[in-house]
């Protein structure tokens, strides 16, 4: 069914700003209809049956409707273009819908908890119907296939709102096949579990919802890059045979096809100025055509032939990994003076190192008078914008 509606609706499958747009209005759509009807068949079960967990559902099905339309106003504002206030465009407006979705999932899940402790303590009987349970089980199936539909859509379009559908319909699913068991159960026992399953279903909608929610937030509150594009970059800068170290790799997401990258790459101090920049030009071309990002490189000389520099600065980089592997150095100088040798350098301090600033220097200071007392360390710390450990 998925790729029948792919194949009616997406003419051209190749994936860029325009088919995204399509891919999220199929998917938003389509989930607009579905949970339309879910909504409609369930209230009609759950009136029938005077079962507050299927009206409870239905009620789900109902803010699922909501969250499809949500979803789809949130990408075509992401799309509006770059603007004054907003130079970088509006990408994490797609983001913020999706955050949106969570909510209202949470708040659906308060609410159905609330009515299953109304039911505990005003019980009513429960009327059950073959009809009941046919429409329980169609709707499992329907959710059952809308999460595989939103999952695989979400993916090809890279839409953060989408992917958050998509659990939703799996915690639909299985929500609605819990109640259907429950059901099964009071009718073969006459026990009424309606109530208590209401419970049971509130609190695990309430859990998808937070979950949901903090995997919105994290890109909003900005993560570092994909280890795959960390080393994409990496290697397309050192595939240059005058670039001879990469640091400072920051990357700011500003949206699916979105991205900006920043970085320093370390050249020979004897190196043609003019030849390194012209490099520089090509390297920040090459890594738009495989990243898709726009990258400023930086261009930081560094002395490859000084002997007492190099062993001095494998000492203290050795020393520092003993503390942590993930420590790193950069923009190493020496500046020899009459009463002390000056070691000015920088520090890249790993993700997971708790020490402040002050500790690290000092960690540092304390390396470097170890090999000589003449050395004094002047040091920048970094941290890691990467999160590699």
């Amino acid at each position: 069914m998925t790729n029948l509606l792919i194949k009616l609706f997406i003419k051209d499958k190749s994936v860029n700003d325009k088919n995204r747009g399509k891919y999220v209005a199929m998917g938003s759509f389509t989930g607009i209809a579905c949970n339309f009807l879910l909504f409609f068949i369930k209230l009609f079960a759950g009136i029938t049956s005077v079962s507050v967990s299927i009206i409870a559902d239905a009620f789900n099905n109902l803010s699922d409707m909501g969250s499809s339309v949500i979803t789809l106003f949130g990408y075509k504002l992401s799309q509006k273009p770059a603007d004054k206030e907003h130079p970088f465009g509006h990408g994490r407006l797609e983001y913020t819908s999706a955050l949106a979705v969570s909510f209202i999932i949470i708040a659906v899940g308060i609410e159905l908890f609330k009515s299953g402790i109304d039911k505990i303590i005003n019980p009513s009987k429960l009327i059950a119907s073959t009809v009941t349970v046919v429409i329980l089980a169609a709707s499992v199936l329907i959710k059952g296939w809308m999460y595989l539909f939103n999952k695989k859509i979400g993916a090809i379009s890279s839409s953060a709102a989408l992917k958050a559908t998509a659990i939703d319909s799996l915690s639909d699913a299985v929500t609605t096949l819990a109640v259907l068991v429950a059901l099964i159960i009071s009718i073969a026992t006459g026990i009424n579990l309606d109530p208590y399953m209401t419970l049971a279903v509130s609190l695990f909608i309430i859990y998808t919802g937070i979950k949901n929610a903090k995997e919105t937030l994290d890109p909003l509150l900005g993560m570092p890059p994909e280890q795959e594009t960390v080393q994409e970059i990496e290697q397309t800068v050192l595939s240059f045979k005058d670039f001879i170290g990469i640091h400072d790799l920051v990357v700011h997401n500003y949206g699916p096809g979105r991205i900006f990258a920043s970085l320093h790459v370390e050249v020979p101090d004897t190196i043609d100025i003019v030849k390194c920049h012209e490099m520089v030009d090509d390297c920040e071309r090459l890594l738009g055509e495989r990243t898709g990002a726009e990258v400023v490189i930086h261009m930081d000389p560094v002395v490859t032939d000084n002997e007492q520099l190099n062993r001095i600065k494998k000492i203290i980089l050795e020393k520092l990994q003993e503390q942590n592997p993930s420590y790193n150095l950069h923009d190493f100088r020496m500046v020899d003076g009459k009463e002390h040798i000056n070691l000015v350098f920088d520090v890249v301090a790993p993700v997971d190192e708790t020490r402040d600033d002050r500790a690290i220097k000092q960690m540092v200071q304390n390396i470097c008078k170890q090999q000589d007392l003449r050395y004094n360390a002047v040091v920048t710390v970094d941290r890691d914008y990467i999160g590699r450990n």
